[in-house]
């Protein structure tokens, strides 16, 4: 396969031939004179960067051996191929004839140790394919010796350890770029590797500790690391550096799938452990920018997505392999800084789990070592409560929820008695919120209890008729001066109370903000839904003062130009003024209490949906939270198809019907806005076939709506809704086959926002500063003030250098059982085709050397009986 012409004996070479490596690659040669000729003349290489002319020469040199091959260049013919000593020294090499090859090498100086055979494999690639370590050390010893990068990576494949130590042990890897540089780099234009497609069964980007990442060879990986080798991470993927350029318009595909390699050996478990001294971070880390490029690059989508999934499986087999509360905290939380670190003392700062929960790593936060953590800060200072039944719990948030006010006044005064404790634990802080949460909607039910039986101050009527109507202890006679809409726009004490959770509920998104970032904060979908719920109330509450101010000036003006003595039904008031004083049927429709009523309305119905948010506490609703997310987020998927389909049908049967207003049965399909109501009610049959019908006889129009009305139902109701449904049931039956994971990680990220210190107090008890809360103001204020003046403060380092000593101990102990984990695994797989081979080869060298021994034990045998027939016949 290989043509260059490396087969004749070097006494055959003609006069000026050199023992230069470089000179004796045909292919090299006419690389270095393509080059040249068509690339090298100074005008022109000062067009081109070095990575330009490196790929050229490449293209050249392949066109150039291309155009010298024949049709049958794959089987050389007999004069061009090895010579029958060559042939002979190859099958020695091949079949493992360690006495024939140390003869051959000894006694035939001018042997081509670089011979191949017709499919371009030379001697030290046949005796590493098959495993022969002495042959390879012989051969290593003759300083000609090429193709020396090709059997390393062919070592490296096959997971031959001692032959990849003997060959690192060459001169040529004496140059640490050797090992970090791949075939394609074009400044190693020698005989290292074999530059013809054909001779190496390698991609020319994979460089070899790449290679024994993608095989998972811990040992070859190791090695290689200790002499300089290391994988460079890829560009980004929007990278505009002229390498990244030049090599994606001269072959876009392959600078793909070298980054695709590139990713193979930084996700591998082998590379993750050995190379990093977080590997958890590492491959956190990685596996999101995995999963980001598999969004980007779609066409190598199921590549990324697996080396992702292999990232998030190497973090769970850590987890997996941890034996104590020790080891788990440090997965979970990494490296930490005492002197940064603002956690009560005892609890983790769970750096780790924050991270993983933010890359959705469900198999990792739902991993049992992780949720036997979760749970034991879950019940900080109420370890008993841990182990009670579930009626005993409900008796506790029972509690809690009655003595809301005492237990937020008792942690305010004293925020670090045993009682402030118990009150900053997780549970507790989540069974406050949920108390106060729920106080807040029975208070938005108690608010409307007044109308339950429906109300007496009818639409058409005013607070005076009002009264008169009733005539049952109408108590004192109420101003006469008084204006309808002064009866109307002040706030109750409930709505008053309602306003005080309200704002208590905004400050704490505030702070929230303020702490997590705005970044952090926009990525949780539940924060949309706090933000509109308190946007919507806050826009409620801002239109009723609005309403109340104007009526307050009315009245204003009513007191300033009238006297006590007359009645409102005796004057004539301007029509501003007057328009306080009629019923709700005569308000316009853009009455700023008529929006409030309509805004007030739809943060209702927002904040009985924030339930929601706590259900994955519970293991039977957990689930179906699940499920109930995934379906808006299908619903939302199906909407770009429905509102399309909608909007054909909904303009089609208005153009058709628009010219016939008053002409049909119904204004059906007459106006925009009646073809909207009659196709929308059409999804749920509540619109009529009589909608098409034209009472003058216009069988051809009318045919045309009878067809396009029964496409409408039949695309609506029978495909697009069943489709739907098929949606929503296949992301049903996803969450239900994986439902114990899915709740767990929805439970964790649940727990984990309420284990970071601080927002103790529930609405509206955190409207009032605490003294804590006042003590820390002050402190932030000193350490900024003491910053400014003093520059920045130097930190003790001592716990920074425990923390981080004891993290790499125990990250050292986890890699080791990873590492000896996988090779037993590895050790206890079935053997394999390849092994029973190996097996083959040792036997077969193994003969060759009996058979030596038995040569040299003959010769030997022959020189004793020579000599002792000499010594009889002497004497």
């Amino acid at each position: 396969m290989n043509h260059r012409r490396t087969t004749q004996h070097n006494n055959s070479l003609p006069t000026g031939y050199t023992n230069n490596r470089r000179a004796r690659s045909r292919d090299n040669l006419l690389m270095y004179d393509d080059f040249g000729e068509e690339n090298c003349c100074p005008g022109h290489c000062l067009g081109h960067s070095s990575s330009e002319r490196q790929l050229m020469a490449r293209l050249t040199a392949v066109k150039r051996r291309q155009a010298l091959r024949g049709p049958a260049y794959m089987f050389s013919a007999p004069s061009t191929g090895p010579s029958e000593v060559e042939q002979r020294f190859l099958e020695a090499a091949e079949y493992g004839n360690i006495p024939e090859v140390r003869r051959m090498l000894l006694h035939m100086p001018n042997l081509n140790v670089n011979a191949v055979d017709y499919m371009g494999q030379n001697a030290l690639q046949l005796a590493v394919a098959n495993e022969h370590l002495e042959v390879t050390e012989l051969l290593l010893g003759r300083a000609e010796l090429a193709r020396v990068g090709d059997a390393l990576l062919l070592a490296i494949s096959k997971g031959y350890v001692r032959i990849t130590e003997a060959l690192l042990g060459h001169p040529s890897f004496r140059d640490a770029h050797r090992l970090t540089a791949s075939p394609a780099q074009a400044d190693m234009l020698d005989d290292f590797y074999a530059y013809d497609e054909d001779g190496t069964r390698f991609s020319h980007d994979v460089t070899p500790v790449i290679l024994a990442a993608h095989c998972q060879e811990y040992e070859i990986v190791h090695n290689l690391l200790g002499k300089g080798a290391r994988i460079d991470p890829p560009h980004d993927y929007f990278c505009c550096c002229d390498s990244c350029n030049y090599q994606q318009q001269f072959d876009s595909f392959s600078h793909s799938r070298s980054r695709i390699n590139a990713y193979r050996g930084l996700a591998s478990p082998a590379y993750l452990s050995l190379s990093n001294e977080d590997p958890v971070l590492a491959a956190l880390e990685l596996s999101n920018e995995l999963a980001m490029l598999a969004n980007i690059e779609k066409e190598f989508k199921n590549d990324y997505c697996r080396l992702s999934s292999q990232c998030k499986d190497y973090v769970v087999g850590l987890l997996d392999l941890c034996r104590s509360t020790e080891e788990v905290e440090a997965i979970l939380s990494g490296e930490t800084d005492s002197d940064d670190n603002y956690e009560p003392p005892g609890r983790p700062s769970l750096t780790r789990l924050k991270l993983a929960i933010k890359y959705e790593l469900k198999k990792f936060v739902a991993h049992p070592n992780c949720q036997q953590q979760l749970l034991s800060i879950w019940y900080e200072s109420l370890p008993g409560l841990r182990q009670q039944t579930t009626a005993v719990k409900l008796l506790v948030v029972l509690g809690v929820a009655i003595g809301l006010p005492g237990l937020a006044l008792a942690y305010w005064i004293a925020p670090c008695s045993r009682v402030g404790k118990v009150m900053r634990s997780p549970f507790m802080k989540f069974v406050a919120h949920a108390s106060s949460f729920t106080i807040f909607l029975g208070l938005l039910v108690l608010n409307a209890a007044d109308r339950f039986a429906g109300t007496t101050l009818l639409p058409n009527m005013t607070h005076q008729q009002h009264i008169g109507r009733l005539q049952v202890n109408p108590g004192p006679e109420p101003d006469p001066l008084l204006l309808f809409r002064m009866t109307t726009t002040p706030f109750t004490w409930m709505e008053i109370l309602i306003i005080s959770w309200v704002i208590g509920m905004i400050w704490a998104e505030v702070k929230e903000i303020w702490s997590q970032g705005p970044g952090e904060y926009l990525v949780e979908p539940w924060n949309f839904l706090d933000f509109g719920m308190l946007a919507i109330f806050l826009a409620s509450f801002s239109c009723r003062f609005s309403a109340l101010k104007h009526a307050r000036l009315a009245q204003t003006y009513i007191h300033t130009h009238y006297t006590q003595h007359t009645t409102l039904i005796n004057i004539t008031l301007p029509p501003e003024i007057h328009y306080f004083t009629v019923a709700r049927i005569y308000w316009l429709p853009s009455d700023p209490q008529l929006v409030s009523e309509g805004l007030y309305a739809i943060a209702v119905v927002l904040s009985f949906s924030r339930i929601a948010y706590i259900l994955p506490a519970n293991e039977s609703f957990g689930p179906l939270q699940i499920s109930l997310g995934r379906t808006v987020k299908d619903i939302l998927k199906f909407m770009v198809i429905f509102i399309l389909v909608f909007v054909a049908f909904m303009i089609g049967m208005f153009n058709l019907y628009s010219y016939y207003l008053g002409a049909k049965q119904n204004d059906a399909f007459t106006t925009l806005e009646e073809s909207f109501k009659t196709l929308f009610w059409a999804i749920f049959g509540l619109s009529e076939v009589r909608s098409v019908v034209i009472n003058n006889g216009h069988k051809f129009i009318e045919n045309i709506g009878y067809v396009l009305y029964g496409v409408y139902n039949v695309t609506m109701v029978i495909v697009l809704l069943n489709m739907l449904i098929a949606m929503i049931n296949s992301s049903f039956q996803e969450i239900e086959d994986d439902a114990d994971v899915e709740w767990k990680f929805a439970r964790a990220k649940l727990w984990f926002s309420y284990f970071e210190e601080g927002r103790t107090l529930p609405v509206p008890f955190n409207l009032v500063p605490s003294p804590k809360t006042v003590l820390g103001l002050a402190t932030s204020t000193k350490a900024v003030v003491l910053h400014c003046l003093l520059g920045e403060s130097k930190s003790s380092g001592y716990g920074t250098s425990t923390s981080a000593t004891r993290y790499q101990k125990i990250m050292k102990r986890l890699i080791k059982r990873y590492i000896i984990k996988a090779q037993t695994d590895k050790e206890s797989d079935e053997i394999t085709e390849g092994e029973l081979k190996e097996i083959k080869q040792d036997i077969s060298s193994l003969r060759y050397e009996l058979l030596e021994e038995k040569s040299q034990n003959m010769e030997t045998l022959e020189g004793l009986l020579r000599r002792l027939g000499d010594i009889n016949s002497s004497s």
